[in-house]
């Protein structure tokens, strides 16, 4: 269920590994190694809160690897 602080929503993590169709060690990986950048809004039990726009660049992410790992495969069976 979103947050709502500061008039703004925010979602944790498990709400955002399902909404972009990751598994959650995959997301924490990433958040780990910084890819998704520095995200350390949290609430009160410490859980980490990310915006809607935050999602959408995860996404973007996500659809760049699978576009990638696409080509990979792709050349990799026409060789």
């Amino acid at each position: 269920m979103p947050v709502i602080m500061d008039g703004r929503t925010y979602y944790r993590t498990a709400e955002v590994f399902r909404m972009v169709g990751v598994s959650r060690n995959t997301l924490y990986r990433w958040l780990q190694k910084g890819i998704l950048g520095s995200i350390e809004r949290r609430d009160s039990r410490g859980w980490r809160l990310f915006t809607q726009e935050e999602i959408d660049t995860l996404d973007s992410v996500i659809n760049r690897i699978t576009k990638i790992n696409r080509r990979l495969s792709g050349n990799a069976r026409s060789s």
